[in-house]
């Protein structure tokens, strides 16, 4: 029997720990991610400032994204063409700031650096939110599943009749969560196939 269940308030300590842990983890690989510069030496030394405009526009970062190349391709001696690239982008950011993308975006659990202009974001929103929470619910399932599965290798490996009997219970109350969690996603999904379906309709009747 695992020392970290012996009563229940030191059981429930351990798994809290081991998710904080994980938690932990996910931080320092955002840190790490988010020191890297914008552009390598041989992209600043290269760059075509009207197509780097475009991607950037078309992977939704901000416009503060010139000040990341910028302080890049300083260390090179490069300076971006300001003109060139917002140009670009301009063009870029249309083809992410739709619907379409913005339910994908969201699907994935990417983030949203509010890189829409006005005229587009409110719908991008909309249907970003929409995938969001899809995503959340999806992301809610995958755990709940996971603590279950670490409940009942426990419980297999308990020989201690109390602790045996409120694992039983925990993994009873978790069924119970994943369950309201599978019906969330469900009520989610059919929401947006409804729409889908409206929207159908209403292009079909244009």
């Amino acid at each position: 029997m695992q020392e970290a269940i012996m009563n229940k308030d030191g059981f429930l300590s351990t798994v809290v720990c081991m998710k904080e842990l994980r938690s932990a983890w996910l931080l320092v690989a955002v840190v790490l991610l988010t020191g890297c510069a914008s552009m390598s030496k041989q992209e600043c030394l290269t760059a075509n400032w009207l197509d780097q405009g475009f991607r950037d526009g078309r992977n939704g970062q901000p416009l503060s994204r010139i000040v990341d190349h910028r302080q890049a391709c300083t260390k090179v001696g490069i300076t971006p063409n300001d003109t060139l690239y917002f140009q670009g982008r301009d063009q870029g950011i249309v083809h992410y700031c739709t619907s379409e993308n913005a339910l994908a975006v969201g699907r994935q659990g990417l983030p949203y650096r509010n890189a829409c202009p006005a005229a587009l974001e409110h719908e991008f929103l909309v249907s970003y939110k929409q995938g969001k929470q899809l995503y959340e619910a999806e992301q809610r399932i995958e755990a709940l599943s996971q603590d279950s599965r670490q409940f009942e290798l426990l419980l297999r490996d308990e020989d201690d009749r109390e602790q045996r009997r409120y694992l039983r219970q925990h993994i009873r109350d978790l069924d119970w969560e994943l369950q309201r969690a599978r019906d969330e996603q469900r009520y989610l999904e059919r929401n947006l196939e409804r729409e889908f379906d409206n929207n159908l309709e209403r292009t079909v009747g244009d």
